[in-house]
């Protein structure tokens, strides 16, 4: 499972392109262990309504029994709730264990888990109507934040954010990486014993970012980025949204050194929102277009 990609497929976000607005969402498999990794749409059985299902943000958890279980953020009819699924690797299916909902769990992007029904997951907008959302992005609002969950403690855990994103971990755990896509950063904050987030630095980029990886060998960020947000925002496909993919070295460090992965003006693939690497093998997502798998 260390090299298996799954990513999910159909999300309707207001204001953003979508070439498939009747259809409902999906969770797609890559192993990356394989010679010809080939796409897989996964099936989800359970009581779950399948026919909203609208995934944004995913992150996977490995039990100590080596269960595999997805968390996926999920927009049915536009709320937010978090699905718990039971990734069965034989069948190459979902079964649905869980849906966690809460008053404090509004507006989210994306998710990183830290154990059974405890994880970190990011807010991108103050505001819940679409009219006052892009409002605050034009005002420039610092209103969202960072939540930790439990079913014990929901908190927020880290604010100040124009809209806060993509989220990840460190290798060793210690640190959260997180983007503002409007504001064009990424911030590294410390984990502290009662979960509480500390900012120890913002990486200031020239790109809007989206979702962040960690590369498993190296510790580097790995990020999807936007490099134009009017393209993003206002579609035309005779002058499409590019993609780019960033490599930040050196996260700590008082310098990091930032190294283009792979960059596209929008003639291969459009809106890259997320990138994760295995060896020397590279696959892309986007927001509302195809996935690109590179060797390399």
């Amino acid at each position: 499972m260390t090299a298996t990609s799954l990513r999910e497929l159909g999300l309707k976000y207001p204001g953003i392109q979508c070439f498939a607005p009747n259809e409902p969402g999906k969770i797609f498999m890559m192993d990356l262990n394989e010679q010809n990794p080939q796409v897989q749409a996964l099936s989800i059985s359970g009581d779950f309504d399948k026919a909203s299902f609208n995934p944004h943000g995913i992150n996977t958890f490995i039990d100590k029994d080596h269960t595999v279980y997805l968390y996926v953020v999920n927009h049915p009819h536009m709320k937010s709730t978090v699905e718990i699924f039971k990734f069965e690797e034989q069948q190459r299916s979902l079964v649905h264990v869980k849906t966690i909902k809460h008053e404090l769990l509004e507006s989210l992007n994306d998710i990183v888990v830290l154990g059974p029904e405890q994880f970190y997951a990011t807010r991108d907008h103050y505001f819940t109507s679409s009219f006052l959302s892009l409002l605050e992005i034009i005002m420039g609002f610092k209103w969202t934040h960072i939540l930790f969950y439990s079913p014990r403690e929901v908190k927020v855990v880290a604010k100040g954010f124009r809209s806060a994103n993509g989220i990840t971990i460190s290798l060793d755990k210690k640190y959260i990486y997180a983007a503002d896509v409007s504001d064009k950063t990424i911030h590294v904050m410390k984990i502290h014993g009662n979960w509480d987030l500390t900012q120890l630095k913002a990486i200031q980029l020239d790109t809007l970012v989206d979702n962040l990886t960690v590369d498993p060998d190296t510790g580097d960020i790995l990020a999807g980025c936007h490099p134009n947000a009017m393209k993003l925002l206002i579609y035309n496909p005779e002058d499409p949204p590019g993609s780019e993919v960033l490599r930040i070295q050196n996260v700590l460090s008082e310098k990091p050194r930032i190294i283009t992965e792979y960059a596209n003006s929008g003639s291969v693939l459009q809106g890259s929102s997320v990138a994760f690497v295995h060896k020397r093998k590279l696959l892309i997502g986007t927001v509302f277009h195809k996935a690109l798998y590179c060797v390399f």
